[in-house]
């Protein structure tokens, strides 16, 4: 055994010796993880405490109930159901909606003959990606009004204008909507990466057989990047309970509470607003607790059915 430990303490030295400019390279990485990511995991005890800023995190005393009187708290709260209910509703819609659609943009542009017109369609689906969130949703806001764009084409079809972002049960659609337009041509970008690791003489020999497009996207190039596919999945599946409260904070108010009030917004309002950071961080342990559970069950479940997992 102690042979066996100096052996790797020879090899590992011998390979930083060789190899420290790469170490280097890497270091500041670590210590960004380190400082920004593992060592705030310390802050999660607050989530057992009765937080006090002048006491400090090891200063505070342990709420009551065992150090769960934040949780107990939470899952009591009238809106416990609102916003966990919110919050699924909303990562579904993204999921059944947003998920696919880099995909068949992906698939469509790689048909493009023309690389000349394949590059402009590249540019104007990327390029929401790089514009603000902010002013994306001072965008959809006026687009919302009464007078707004939305409301202007409704009209052409009948509709009755009105102020699309005080209705409760618009706001998912346009959620969902204004997330895939912005998300879609960038998220495109790993699938396109993917179908070019296909074997093109695959898509020839089937084309000598007679196989049409379609049959070969849907014989050879979808099963090509299955992988690609289902790691990406995995990961949003995993991701399902931690909606961004950026966006919605951006476009919800009072009267859509019911449908667009999700757990990050929750504890943003109890956290940040009425400064209760015990229950705030109680409330997002949970949600990771809960988005960990997601992750490892639609990985088991993957590796079961295609054989293909995250780890």
């Amino acid at each position: 055994m102690v042979l066996a430990h100096d052996t790797f303490r020879r090899r590992a030295s011998k390979d930083m010796k060789r190899n420290w400019p790469l170490y280097l390279m890497v270091l500041p990485v670590v210590i960004f993880y380190i400082l920004f990511c593992y060592k705030p995991i310390v802050g999660i005890i607050i989530a057992f405490k009765d937080y006090k800023p002048n006491l400090g995190i090891w200063g505070s005393p342990w709420t009551s109930q065992y150090g769960l009187y934040h949780f107990i708290s939470f899952f009591d709260s009238i809106f416990f159901a609102r916003v966990c209910i919110n919050t699924i509703m909303i990562s579904l819609y993204s999921l059944v909606f947003g998920f696919p659609a880099p995909i068949i943009l992906a698939l469509l542009m790689n048909e493009l003959r023309s690389q000349k017109f394949k590059r402009v369609v590249q540019t104007i689906t990327y390029f929401p990606h790089f514009v603000s969130t902010v002013v994306i949703c001072g965008m959809v806001r006026q687009f919302c009004l009464s007078d707004g764009l939305f409301n202007e084409i409704g009209s052409w079809f009948g509709a009755q204008p009105q102020s699309l972002l005080q209705v409760p049960e618009y706001f998912r659609a346009i959620y969902t909507a204004t997330g895939v337009w912005q998300g879609v041509g960038w998220s495109s970008i790993i699938y396109l990466a993917a179908i070019a690791g296909v074997d093109s003489g695959l898509h020839e020999a089937a084309a000598l057989d007679g196989a049409g497009r379609f049959r070969r996207i849907w014989h050879i190039t979808l099963p090509g990047i299955k992988p690609t596919i289902v790691i990406l999945l995995i990961m949003q599946i995993g991701g399902m309970m931690s909606v961004g409260y950026e966006k919605i904070i951006l476009l919800y108010n009072e009267s859509i509470y019911e449908t667009a009030d999700v757990i990050s917004t929750f504890v943003y309002r109890r956290g940040l607003l009425e400064f209760n950071w015990s229950f705030s961080t109680a409330v997002n342990l949970f949600n990771s607790v809960l988005n960990f559970i997601l992750v490892f069950t639609a990985n088991a479940i993957s590796r079961k059915v295609t054989e293909t997992s995250l780890f």
